[in-house]
């Protein structure tokens, strides 16, 4: 059985990194996010996502990478915003794309 190396889950976009590039990936990932935020229309942007903090450490003195990745997994998908059509849930500029063509479903 070949094992995977240990990942990371960027609490940003939600992505898995390696453990050594997970520093550097973050803050590339949290300008982009600014830049991307900051062309939005003012509805649709977001607070500033925040690093979860989780101190859950092992007996031999590591952080519990499972515990780490869900709460990084729910800070990202917390960034996303529903339609206010169909109630999917999309990053802020995958939203605009989307409601150029979502239409409400008709009664039958």
């Amino acid at each position: 059985m070949i094992r995977r190396p240990p990942t990371v889950v960027c609490y940003i976009c939600g992505r898995e990194y390696g453990t050594k590039s997970i520093s550097i990936h973050e803050p590339q990932c949290l300008k982009k996010w600014h830049n991307e935020n900051n062309l939005l229309p003012k509805e649709l942007r977001r607070p500033v996502p925040k690093k979860p903090e989780v101190r859950n450490i092992t007996a031999k003195g590591f952080y519990d990478l499972d515990a780490l990745n869900e709460a990084a997994w729910t800070s990202a998908q917390s960034q996303l915003v529903p339609c206010n059509v169909c109630g999917r849930t999309f990053l802020p500029d995958r939203l605009i794309v989307h409601q150029r063509s979502c239409k409400p479903k008709a009664a039958k």
